[in-house]
């Protein structure tokens, strides 16, 4: 693959299909095989669901490999491994046999440890019953690991990575305690970060903590050799938090039905109404697009958060929602029309696989 990165939608699904899309088939693959050999039963079980039911979370976060240049294939293998890791780790809290927010903490050490080259794996299951996982875990942090020992400028975005990643660990912690002690903690929480925040609500907040896109990003653009201190610091401060919250904030309202039904937390539900949470979503994509102006390669950029909307928007279930077909109009109307190519895209997608 050449190192420019493609500068329209259809050049960029292109690529994505021929090149990205299967090599994160050929990743998950192997992933899917060790996960398959885990010793303990519950631990098997979990990794082997996250694969199955979250492999698109790889693939939409593939797409940063583009900006890797030649190291493509190292960008996808850290990629997968890495989301994978979040997916498995988002399993074992979310259909716990623990409620200990310490178990929680220690479980995801594992995605700190897979950005630091040098750190020791340690015992992540230590504060739970199940144990003996044959290595899976401590072998996903490594294949990441190795990644981090490749990147020549690996101290520009080591702080930005674990900032990143420390805001991801507290949210994992905090929403899968027990029921009655999760908002408490989230605000509280969100009120340690008002500047940050930079005026978002706890939910808000919350949300824009709950993506992996700016970790992919730096670590792509690292890996394809482009990364300088000016750069690190606009990919954090645009994608944390208004790329990563309209991510999650998406991904949030198509799964309202779904978490009614099964009693789970949904940021999109704090919401006063949903005219209210139009505007706040119009607002971040605004936002993401003001932000994304500064950085090289910006299409591409855009193209990631309209291809967000069109992706998301596009998925069945928002028909179940109310007000979804107005809500789809007035966000892929906010986005431009390369969020509406890749809606229909999503649509024929869904419509072949029926």
């Amino acid at each position: 693959m050449a190192s420019r990165v493609p500068t329209t939608a259809i050049t960029l699904m292109n690529a994505v299909y021929r090149k990205i899309f299967p090599a994160v088939r050929q990743e998950l693959s192997y992933w899917k095989t060790r996960a398959s050999q885990i010793p303990n039963s519950e631990l098997r079980a979990q990794a082997l669901a996250s694969i199955d039911s979250k492999r698109f979370h790889c693939q939409g976060g593939a797409v940063y490999a583009l900006l890797a240049g030649f190291n493509w294939r190292e960008a996808i293998r850290f990629i997968v491994a890495y989301q994978t890791i979040s997916d498995y780790l988002d399993n074992l809290c979310d259909r716990s046999t623990s409620m200990d927010p310490d178990d929680f903490r220690l479980l995801h050490e594992a995605m700190k440890d897979a950005l630091t080259p040098q750190a020791p794996i340690k015992n992540y299951y230590e504060l739970r019953d199940e144990q003996r996982d044959g290595e899976y875990l401590a072998d996903l942090v490594r294949t990441c690991q190795k990644t981090m020992r490749k990147l020549d400028n690996y101290s520009v975005i080591q702080d930005y990575l674990l900032k990143l990643e420390g805001l991801y660990a507290d949210l994992q912690v905090h929403k899968h305690v027990k029921a009655e002690e999760r908002i408490p903690r989230l605000t509280r929480w969100h009120d340690r970060y008002k500047e940050r925040a930079r005026g978002l609500s706890w939910y808000e907040f919350s949300a824009a903590a709950g993506s992996t896109l700016g970790i992919f990003c730096l670590v792509s653009y690292t890996l394809g050799d482009k990364m300088n201190q000016d750069l690190a610091e606009k990919i954090y401060t645009g994608y944390f938090p208004y790329m990563q919250g309209l991510h999650i904030l998406l991904d949030y309202y198509i799964d309202q039905q779904e978490d009614i039904e099964e009693e789970d937390l949904n940021f999109c539900s704090y919401y006063p109404d949903q005219e209210a949470m139009k505007k706040r979503l119009i607002y971040f994509i605004e936002q993401s697009d003001e932000h994304v102006e500064s950085l090289p390669n910006r299409s591409f950029h855009q193209m990631v958060y309209q291809g967000l909307v069109g992706l998301y928007l596009g998925d069945p279930k928002v028909k179940q929602l109310g007000g979804g077909l107005g809500m789809t109009n007035d966000l892929l109307k906010a986005s431009g029309h390369q969020a509406r190519f890749f809606h229909w895209n999503t649509k024929m997608y869904y419509k072949l696989k029926r």
